[in-house]
């Protein structure tokens, strides 16, 4: 907002030194602010461009200590704020260049990132194979060496939040080595934030999916830290930082706290429907829909349950009220608040919100309209069978472009008003696709083998003859109806099929949802996929029964490897990093993130719901590997040497069982690829795309 340019600068050609140049944009003038430093880091200026604030160190080794530098442009010359001798922060330590510095929004605050002053590296007069070099694993380390080391250069250059007051001339430390995490609201204005202490908990993270953390309630004008809420996974600040709020999962009730009275209430009890995912089938605590905002001066909290937004008293005491009045669940349609402005702290109840909408029963997708202050408010703007998305606002004017796509028609960019009227396309992407042959789909629905009412998408070529046999191959993940709209563009695979090009090429593709049941993955995959297989050949005879394939990648691979130890009716199938041994993959490591994997196992996808010593039955049951003998079916494998997320080996060890019993299987490896093939290697992508 201001007319300031601000650069570094090397000073003279014949020394190192660097100084801070700014030029005024108005009187086209430039003037040196700083000179004569080493390194200078961070420049940075405040929402007005008034204040500056940098990084500069004098040290001419290679090894730099800084310091941090403020001005008040125009008023007051560059002068030291913060260096290694404040007694503000902790002794032996430092501002930090890996740390970024910014003011808050009204420019009352700068803040920036502190750590131990780092130290020049010793020559060590060991010769280099007289030394050691090993990691130890210990059972008190509360992470793991993998994650240790994943983590090694991230944790070199952590850095610990402080604040420089600018009217009182004072710095305060807020983030230490317990407290490492701060959470700050409201563009960084408020005097209060919440800082974020995971560490009693971090060993149980090993195996716990759940974030568990406990929440300090922190004072930006004293640094007076108070605990808040241990043991706790879901807690925010209000923007005004009145309360502290968060979701109970024992009871599945919100909570908030009244900072200023330390008074804890019950915000939801009074809503008669859930408020947390209805379709979670993994074996752990079902996330909340999760919450849209705040109203002005942290008035109201906004929630979400499946389909439809509540006002809910921050000090509960007020009745919860349902501000889409129920239409929602009413309807099957799920409304989502899209926020337009990226500077808004507040939801304003008196402007008409923007809510994408999205209807569960046919598919159907759009736009409404929503005013908090005017109760039967809600209206609809744009409804169809498309997808839509991307939604942007114009800054100074009321105008909005947003994305609209169906499986034949590109996401192109439209123009509209701000009630979606007025509608001009803005672009034609892919208009060489006329010339090719191109999917349709249609939502099918079925009964699966356990009685779990199912749906699916079935892609069939646009020039499809009813009277043809067409071979179908089934792809699938876990649910992907809800993609009923998605536009496919065609592109050589990183692990999956193309569904628009394979139905140009004569396929029809099956993308079926699946219903899990804790303890039986793959039996449940088997009970959605071959009853709905089986339910398409006995009701489409267009699709050649004789001729059915499986492709999936990852869970979708482990899924297909499991198939076809249960039946032969596939002809072929493509299985990318499956895991095929549940007993050796539950002890592994994501080496991506250096991860135990054993939390997948008993909490999250794979859904066996217990440790490996607990139900070693369910283990052994639900593995691949154990049942290769009754594997009849043709397999080809993509596990590749650099996988982050399934070991390498889990590929191998089911290769090897069918290799043993003279099975026809192949596997493609390629040489340092990750889980997926990169994007940028395209003979590797065209090559599996041709292999598959």
């Amino acid at each position: 907002k201001g007319h300031l340019v601000t650069f570094t600068t090397k000073l003279t050609d014949t020394t190192n030194t660097y100084g801070i140049v700014a030029f005024n944009t108005l009187i086209q003038k430039v003037d040196t602010l700083f000179r004569d430093s080493e390194s200078i880091e961070q420049i940075t200026l405040d929402e007005q461009g008034k204040q500056l604030a940098f990084l500069a160190s004098m040290d001419t080794s290679e090894v730099k200590i800084y310091s941090l530098y403020y001005s008040m442009l125009g008023k007051s010359n560059v002068s030291k704020i913060v260096d290694t001798l404040s007694l503000s922060i902790p002794k032996g330590w430092a501002p930090s260049e890996n740390g970024n510095i910014y003011f808050s929004n009204d420019g009352s605050k700068l803040f920036f990132g502190t750590s131990k002053m780092p130290s020049k590296a010793q020559k060590d007069k060991i010769l280099d194979e007289e030394v050691p070099k090993l990691d130890i694993w210990s059972w008190t380390d509360s992470e793991i060496q993998p994650m240790q080391l994943k983590r090694l250069e991230r944790e070199k250059k952590r850095t610990y939040l402080a604040v420089f007051r600018i009217k009182e001339k004072k710095t305060l430390q807020l983030a230490d080595t317990v407290i490492r995490d701060i959470q700050l609201v409201n563009k960084n204005n408020t005097d209060f934030a919440l800082g974020i202490n995971p560490k009693p908990y971090q060993r149980e993270r090993n195996w716990n999916a759940e974030y568990i953390a406990d929440y300090y309630l922190i004072n930006l004008k004293t640094g007076e830290k108070k605990l808040a809420l241990k043991a706790n996974s879901r807690a925010s600040l209000s923007p005004t930082a009145k309360y502290i709020v968060w979701y109970n999962d024992a009871d599945s009730t919100y909570y908030s706290m009244n900072n200023a009275k330390q008074r804890i209430a019950a915000l939801t009890q009074g809503i008669p429907v859930a408020l947390y995912d209805e379709e979670n089938d993994m074996p752990i605590n079902p996330r909340p829909y999760g919450v849209m905002g705040w109203t002005e001066n942290d008035e109201f909290l906004l929630i979400y349950d499946k389909y439809d937004i509540w006002r809910v008293d921050p000090l509960g005491k007020k009745k919860p009220i349902n501000e889409t009045a129920g239409l929602g669940r009413e309807k099957k349609i799920r409304f989502r608040y899209q926020r337009l402005d990226d500077e808004q702290v507040f939801i304003p109840a008196e402007q008409e919100l923007l809510l994408s909408a999205f209807n569960e029963a046919n598919m159907q997708q759009g736009f409404w309209g929503l005013t908090l202050a005017k109760p039967n408010s809600l209206q609809e703007l744009l409804m169809g069978n498309h997808s839509v998305g991307s939604v942007i606002k114009a800054k100074e004017g009321n105008r909005l472009i947003w994305t609209k796509q169906t499986v034949k028609d590109f996401p192109n960019i439209n123009l509209s008003n701000m009630q979606l009227g007025e509608v001009k396309t803005l672009s034609a992407g892919n208009p060489q696709q006329k010339e090719f042959v191109w999917p349709t789909v249609e939502l099918v629905r079925w009964v699966s083998f356990a009685g779990d009412s199912l749906r699916g998408l079935l892609y069939k070529p646009d020039n499809f003859d009813p009277n043809q046999k067409y071979p179908m191959i089934s792809y699938f993940y876990e649910r992907s109806s809800h993609s009923l709209h998605r536009y496919h563009t065609p592109q050589p695979s990183r692990s999956t099929i193309n569904i628009s090009f394979y139905a140009s090429n004569g396929y029809i593709v099956f993308v079926p949802d699946i219903v899990y049941h804790t303890g039986y993955p793959g039996q449940s995959a088997y009970n959605a996929i071959v009853s709905g297989v089986q339910f398409l050949t006995n009701t489409r005879p267009y699709i050649d029964a004789k001729r059915l394939g499986l492709q999936g990648q990852s869970w979708g691979g482990y899924q297909i490897a499991y198939l076809i130890t249960q039946t032969d009716i596939f002809a072929a199938a493509m299985a990318g990093a499956p895991v095929s041994n549940m007993t050796s993959a539950y002890g592994g490591i994501r080496w991506g993130s250096g991860m135990s994997r054993m939390y997948q196992y008993e909490q999250t996808q794979s859904r066996i719901g217990g440790t490996l010593w607990d139900k070693p039955m369910l283990y052994l049951e639900n593995s691949p590997v154990f049942m290769a003998p009754k594997v009849n079916t043709p397999l080809l494998i993509m596990h590749n040497d650099n996988d982050g997320a399934v070991p390498w080996y889990q590929g191998i060890e089911y290769f090897m069982a069918l290799y043993r019993l003279n099975k026809p299987v192949w596997m493609l490896t390629y040489n340092g690829m990750e889980h997926n093939l990169e994007s940028k290697y395209w003979a590797n992508r065209i090559d599996l795309s041709t292999r598959m």
